[in-house]
C-alpha cells in the first residue's frame, strides 16, 4: 500500500504515542491550544481509539493568553471529554507577573518555564508530549523525538541519544524525565494540510479578521483586553490580521492577511518566505534565546 506523506507522518506520530504510553508510568500531553496542539490531540485520539486518551492534558496558563484561546480550550475539553489539568504559577500570580510590568523574559521564565516545572513535579509526570517541530526554530531542529531532561528538567543538547530506524530508547535514571515530540518531522505546511483534510477544529485567531491592533517595534500586537498600555504616540487600528503562532497576547505578533479559510491559509504557506515564529517576542530576547530557555526547562 502506498501511503501519502501525510499518512506516513500520521503513522509515525501514532507509533510514538503508543511507544511512550507503553514505556512510561505517568505521561502527560502539554496542551497549549494552538494549531500544533490541535493536531497532537487529534493524533492522540486516533492512537488510542475507540478508548479514551490514557493520560491527562496539561495547560500552563500564564494569565495572559488570548481570551479566545481559553474559551476554545474549555469548549474542546468539554466536547471531547479528556482530563484537563490547568496550572498557574502561584508565586507569579501573587507577584502580579506580566510582560508589561516585569518584561517578556522574566514573565516567560516565571509563568511558563517555572510554571511548567512546578506542574510536572506536582503530578510526578515522567514523560511529556509537546507539539514542537524541527522546522520551527534552530534549537528545535537538532532536538531528538525523545528529549531527555535531568532531575531539574534541564536539556543538555550535547547529551542526546541516537534514534536509528525509528527505534527509541526510553530508559531514564531515577528523577529524570523526557519531553516527547511526535510532530518533529512535520512542517508548518503539513500541519495546515492535515487540519484541512481531517477537519480539525482550531482557534479562530488563525483566520483573518478585522481586529484591534497597535504597531509596536514593527510588530502588530492585538489589544485583547484593557491591561495593555497604549502609548501617547500609538493608535489602535482595525486591521485584517491573523496569527501564525499563538502565545501570550502582548508577546505575539499578528500578520496582515485576508486568508479567512483553510485553503487560503495553505496558499499563503506555499508563498511565504518567513518563519512562523518571527512574531514571537520571546524568541528574540537574546542570541540563542530558545536554546537557553530549553536548557532551563522550557518546553
Amino acid at each position: 500500500m502506498n501511503l501519502t506523506h501525510l499518512k506516513k507522518l500520521e503513522a509515525e506520530s501514532i507509533h510514538i504515542f503508543r511507544e511512550v504510553a507503553a514505556e512510561f508510568d505517568n505521561p502527560v500531553m502539554l496542551y497549549s491550544v494552538g494549531k500544533d496542539s490541535a493536531v497532537l490531540l487529534h493524533l492522540a485520539r486516533k492512537a488510542f481509539a475507540p478508548g479514551k486518551i490514557p493520560f491527562p492534558l496539561l495547560h500552563v496558563d500564564t494569565n495572559w493568553k488570548f481570551k479566545e484561546m481559553i474559551a476554545f480550550r474549555d469548549k474542546i475539553a468539554k466536547e471531547y471529554g479528556f482530563e484537563l489539568l490547568v496550572h498557574q504559577n502561584p508565586e507569579g500570580i501573587e507577584m502580579g507577573m506580566g510582560p508589561f510590568t516585569h518584561g517578556s523574559a522574566t514573565h516567560t521564565d516565571v509563568m511558563k518555564t517555572q510554571g511548567l516545572k512546578q506542574a510536572l513535579n506536582k503530578y510526578g509526570f515522567d514523560a511529556a508530549f509537546g507539539g514542537a517541530r524541527r522546522d520551527e526554530e534552530k534549537s528545535r531542529a537538532k532536538e531528538r523525538v525523545y528529549s531527555f531532561r535531568d532531575e531539574n528538567h534541564r536539556w543538555d543538547p550535547k547529551n542526546q541519544r541516537p534514534e536509528l530506524w525509528n527505534i527509541y530508547n526510553g530508559k531514564v535514571h531515577k528523577g529524570e524525565s523526557i519531553r516527547v515530540f511526535p510532530l518533529s518531522n512535520w512542517t508548518e505546511l503539513d500541519i495546515w494540510q492535515y487540519i484541512y483534510l481531517e477537519s480539525i477544529p482550531i482557534v479562530p485567531l488563525y483566520l483573518a479578521k478585522k481586529r484591534p491592533v497597535v504597531e509596536r517595534d514593527g510588530t502588530l500586537i492585538m489589544v485583547d483586553d484593557d491591561r495593555m498600555p497604549i502609548g501617547d504616540d500609538e493608535e489602535i487600528q482595525m486591521k485584517s490580521v491573523r496569527f501564525r503562532t499563538l502565545g501570550c497576547y502582548p508577546l505575539t505578533g499578528a500578520v496582515e492577511s485576508t486568508a479567512d479559510t483553510l485553503p487560503e491559509i495553505i496558499q499563503e504557506m506555499l508563498l511565504t518566505k518567513t518563519s512562523e515564529r518571527q512574531g514571537r517576542v520571546i524568541d528574540h530576547d537574546s542570541a540563542g534565546s530558545m536554546e537557553k530557555k530549553k536548557m532551563e526547562g522550557y518546553f
